[in-house]
């Protein structure tokens, strides 16, 4: 190998600005006595080198190895160049010259490092800083207004650096090297806590008057990353009370910051891969068993939570001063509505009830947190947001200029810039004003950032979703695809799968291509097409929606298809505590077909079972009752319920007696609920196995909201995989809607490419 001098051109695409790369470029180059320069353009990192081809060559291969943390390099191209002398090795300008039109990465917010928790303490400009922040860590995506990811395209703009900030901003030796969001105590962002027509200014003050209020059974609204939070005492039963009637949220279980990992092993039960889950430095909200957690209105009856760890500088300064172990921290809006961002508005709709602490940064784009759960220890999301959104997923094919509208309940949007599907954060139910105006301003924004003009459109075809109304209203070429077969093309697309696989689909709702709700589905198809090899037979559903917030009509619905009349001489409590006037209305309703659709989704059962447990008649929050009926499985039975395929058609009717029967028999609700949840697994293998039989087909996704049930996914994924079935699932988008539009955008560049 030559020691003479040669200049390398390397360019990386992937997840490489705002996470210390440039200076991690910057001392790599000088450990191996390279000359050069590096800078941010909008298609990602190009570095020019010169110096000795062995230098050059460990130089690119330690690149990877060494690369900070919660960088992701995607591509490296590297190509060789006439020889330039270059005076040094330094960091440049940044420039938005982008290369056939491609976009880099932008990073997502990143918790807190240990580094800076230690500068907190130490730096005489930043002790008890609350905003402290490195090239490793801090807010990223919340800030962002524009590319390239320098200062003056963030919020930190109109705060000016002091002269010791400028000094570290300059010096690429200092962690804190070209971090837009650095700041000290003389010269960034502050908090203010508005608390008795007061406000309070000084972090120390207002530490100490937080922690009051928190230890005597306070709420307290306090800004974070990407929107308001509500925090209080979480082992205070009173405060937890008022906490909810603040929120307008009687039953859903409630998130939880804990201290430390101590005080986390305490309440909870926690496997290793958990515990490196939630210690990443994306901070999840991660579910996990409990049956220890004293305070019964934080879970509500649930033996599972949702808990994380302290992510902003701010929460450890507040488990420093405060004798509270765990905190409730949930995000400060009205069920159904999107996270309040902006101090006016979080002062006018909360100021009167609680204290609220704010800061004079602004939150460009709001994010709740993520949650997720382990399943044969591999991630899976229930929610994308902060820590993951903005990051692509990167395909095989090109889905340039497709915008994908995503479902109507927990909505993501999807915008497709070259092979890049670019997944919006967590948007929420698009059934009101305040979200639809979240949703069309995301779009925008994400338009502006990522330099993108859509070319065609993808929506649901549920023809009154508003998310297909907005498609209907943009000018442009739409295509409409079916529910469920974006739910397959979903798992497709992540997994990098084009051919024709076997589509196990399971969730609450979904346009059939019939007119009829689907939800409980088996198909054969790629993304083009698909065809449905079985589902689970058609139930009326008395009184449409309503149903799904009373699934006892569900149950009563079951109840009359397997027994007509003879159900009312059944002697089980769920029909000898029904009111029987309701009952007959029902009844009524069914007989006449009134208000009655039909549909086959697998929630609707799951709903009915619960309900006839007595476990949840009525639900307070959305899927309360399949989540009631998952928390009291018992692992050790094995137990599984007849059930019948006919002409394609799968019946419960036979389970639904069988349940009944467990019942009368007193067998414990554990029991009745793991054998019902065996019963839909056994259902699934054995339509599997005749679609391999007949079609030849091996591989399986699984899809569909379903699929949360930690029980049912993991169970059915081993089944599959002990049947020697290729088995994909989701590990980078949840199983629910909120990764639907991914399918969508998949489903929308074959078709083109097919009509081409």
């Amino acid at each position: 190998m030559s020691d003479d001098k040669i200049t390398y051109k390397i360019r990386i695409t992937g997840l490489v600005q705002g996470v210390g790369f440039r200076p991690f470029i910057y001392r790599l180059a000088k450990e191996f006595e390279l000359l050069g320069t590096v800078d941010n353009r909008n298609d990602g990192v190009i570095i020019y080198v010169s110096g000795a081809e062995k230098n050059i060559i460990n130089f690119i291969e330690l690149l990877p190895q060494k690369a900070p943390e919660a960088s992701n390099i995607e591509d490296v191209k590297i190509n060789k160049e006439v020889f330039f002398n270059f005076p040094d090795f330094r960091i440049v300008k940044s420039s938005n010259n982008a290369i056939k039109n491609e976009i880099t990465e932008i990073s997502p917010d990143i918790a807190v490092c240990q580094d800076c928790l230690t500068d907190m303490k130490s730096q005489a400009h930043r002790k008890g800083y609350s905003f402290i922040n490195c090239t490793h860590c801090g807010p990223r995506f919340t800030i962002i207004r524009d590319l390239p990811y320098d200062r003056p395209m963030t919020t930190m703009e109109s705060f000016s650096l002091c002269n010791i900030c400028q000094k570290e901003y300059t010096d690429v030796n200092d962690r804190r090297f070209h971090a837009q969001p650095v700041a000290c105590n003389n010269c960034g962002p502050h908090y203010t806590l508005h608390i008795d027509n007061t406000e309070v200014e000084v972090i120390d003050d207002i530490l100490k008057l937080i922690a009051g209020k928190l230890e005597s059974g306070g709420v307290i609204a306090s800004k974070g990353i990407g929107g308001y939070n509500l925090i209080c005492d979480a082992l205070n039963i009173e405060a937890t009370t008022k906490l909810r009637k603040s929120k307008h949220r009687d039953g859903k279980p409630l998130a939880l910051m804990f201290k430390n990992e101590k005080v986390l092993l305490k309440y909870t039960e926690i496997s290793k891969s958990e515990l490196n889950f939630i210690n990443s430095w994306r901070r999840p909200i991660v579910i996990l068993k409990t049956d220890k957690f004293p305070n019964k209105m934080v879970t509500n009856g649930f033996n599972s939570i949702g808990a994380l760890l302290p992510y902003m500088p701010f929460h450890y300064q507040l488990f420093e001063r405060t004798k509270c172990e765990v905190l409730v921290y949930t995000s400060a809006n009205l069920s159904g509505e999107p996270i309040i961002k902006d101090n006016d508005i979080a002062l006018k709709l909360l100021g009167s009830e609680m204290p609220v602490l704010s800061y004079n940064r602004v939150i460009y784009n709001r994010v709740d947190d993520s949650v997720a759960f382990i399943a044969n220890n591999t991630p899976r999301l229930i929610r994308r947001s902060r820590g993951y959104v903005p990051s692509p997923i990167r395909l095989h094919f090109s889905v340039d200029g497709i915008l994908a509208c995503g479902a109507e309940l927990v909505n993501c949007f999807c915008i497709g810039r070259t092979s890049q599907a670019i997944i919006s954060q967590h948007i929420g139910d698009l059934k009101n004003a305040e979200t639809l105006e979240f949703y069309e301003e995301s779009i925008n924004r994400y338009k502006q950032l990522y330099k993108f003009e859509p070319k065609m459109i993808v929506c649901d075809l549920h023809p009154d979703y508003l998310s297909s109304r907005y498609a209907d209203s943009q000018d442009l070429p739409i295509y409409k695809v079916q529910h469920h077969h974006a739910h397959m093309a979903s798992v497709m697309a992540e997994n990098n799968l084009s051919e024709k696989v076997i589509g196990i689909i399971m969730d609450g709702t979904g346009y059939g291509t019939d007119g009829k709700i689907w939800g409980g589905e088996y198909f054969i198809g790629n993304l083009v097409s698909f065809e449905r090899f079985s589902h689970f037979a058609y139930i009326p559903i008395p009184g449409g929606d309503i149903a799904v917030k009373e699934p006892w009509r569900i149950a009563l619905s079951y109840l009359y298809n397997a027994y007509g009349e003879d159900y009312k001489k059944l002697t089980i409590p769920f029909v000898k505590n029904m009111q029987t006037l309701k009952a007959d209305l029902i009844v009524q309703l069914i007989n006449k077909k009134l208000n009655c659709p039909e549909s086959s989704a697998a929630g609707r059962l799951f709903d009915a079972v619960s309900a006839l447990l007595e476990l949840c008649s009525v639900s307070s929050f959305h899927a309360e009752a399949p989540m009631r009926l998952e928390d009291i499985i018992d692992e050790e039975e094995r137990g599984i319920y007849n059930f019948d395929i006919l002409d394609g058609k799968i019946s419960f009717l036979n389970t639904i007696k069988d349940i009944v029967c467990d019942i009368d028999n007193n067998i414990s609700k554990s029991k009745i609920s793991t054998r019902f949840h065996n019963t839909i697994i056994e259902v699934s293998s054995e339509i599997c196995q005749q679609i391999r039989k007949e079609n030849h087909i091996n591989k399986v996704v699984m899809s569909g909201g379903s699929f949360q049930n930690k029980y049912l996914s993991t169970h059915l994924e081993n089944r599959l995989l002990d049947l020697g079935f290729e088995v994909y699932f989701h590990k980078q988008i949840p199983a629910n809607d909120g990764g639907l539009a991914l399918g969508q955008l998949a489903i929308g560049a074959f078709i083109s490419q097919d009509k081409t």
